[in-house]
């Protein structure tokens, strides 16, 4: 079995104005699952990437597709403010979700950068066979 350790990418999120185009572009390409998931007011795509890493497709406002990688880290608070000293601007502040805490950080030289907090009873869930 293989953990999720601190810095370890664990989820890919695509951010896109068309969310059904991105979809079946994807699907059809490489053969990835797609499966709706109402979350709250929102409908959020789950995609299935392969056994190491989850997938998702979000559709909103931005005016170009891009993909914001969820790396895990030990307490999002600390990885959040540390990001803030070094200059990241903070797009999400953290907060929680059914599977953990997040938030959402971008620098000119990197992007986008989710930072991931897992519960106790997620981690146990996202362990794969090597």
């Amino acid at each position: 079995m293989r953990s999720r350790t601190p810095g370890g990418v664990v989820h890919l999120e695509l951010h896109t104005g068309n969310g059904p185009a991105a979809c079946s572009f994807l699907t059809q390409l490489l053969g990835w699952k797609a499966q709706e998931i109402a979350h709250a007011d929102t409908a959020y795509l789950a995609v299935g990437m392969g056994d190491r890493v989850s997938g998702g497709i979000v559709e909103c406002g931005v005016g170009h597709p891009q993909w914001v990688p969820y790396v895990i880290v030990e307490r999002v608070d600390r990885a959040t403010a540390r990001a803030n000293e070094l200059g990241a601007s903070i797009i999400l502040e953290p907060r929680e979700g059914p599977a953990g805490w997040r938030s959402v950080v971008t620098s000119p030289s990197s992007g986008a950068l989710a930072l991931w907090q897992l519960k106790p009873e997620s981690r146990r869930r996202l362990q794969y066979r090597s």
